[in-house]
């Protein structure tokens, strides 16, 4: 597997290696081992979460969890495509506000690992996507948070347009960043 790590501080790709024959092909799309060589993280992993998008250009998130609930997330895509966005909410980060953006497929098999203290959120890129991650802390609905997707000094370029953007309620009327308690970041 190769691993890279990203210009934001803690966030990481990983890429399998393919192994294929004229069956089809074999990776190993996770290894405690190499995870921890290369983030330094060594929670364990305690839930599985798969979602399942009919409709290009469905927005999930902005997402995250507050401590003591944080949760780090390790995202593969399965099925389809996406452009993966991880958002630096440390406040003391020098990289607060800061976003990674990310095509994973289940054509590429890319990984990326996103740490607490991290807003996550998606646009599907192909309809019928299925993005499966683990998390290494279990869902609170009381610590759960959202930023908007569209909140502008994030200044992130999604693939889809806000007019044509399949969101939930929820998230369509997530705050601003500006209307967020200090509190409720990292």
């Amino acid at each position: 597997m190769i691993t890279t790590e990203l210009p934001l501080e803690g966030l990481h790709l990983f890429e399998p290696r393919l192994f294929g024959d004229d069956r089809g092909y074999f990776h190993e799309a996770f290894n405690a081992q190499v995870f921890g060589d290369a983030t330094g993280y060594s929670n364990q992993f305690v839930q599985d979460n798969e979602s399942m998008s009919l409709i290009v250009g469905t927005v999930r998130g902005l997402h995250y969890q507050l401590s003591p609930s944080a949760q780090g997330k390790l995202v593969r895509v399965t099925a389809g495509s996406i452009l993966d966005v991880a958002v630096d909410i440390r406040r003391t980060s020098p990289t607060f506000g800061q976003h990674a953006a990310i095509e994973l497929s289940a054509h590429n098999g890319l990984q990326l690992w996103i740490p607490p203290g991290f807003a996550h959120g998606f646009c599907t890129l192909e309809p019928k996507t299925v993005v499966a991650y683990k998390v290494d802390a279990y869902y609170d609905p009381a610590q759960e948070r959202s930023i908007n997707w569209l909140e502008p000094s994030f200044a992130i370029r999604w693939p889809v347009v806000d007019t044509d953007a399949t969101l939930s309620g929820r998230d369509r009327d997530a705050p601003l960043l500006a209307d967020i308690a200090v509190t409720d970041l990292f």
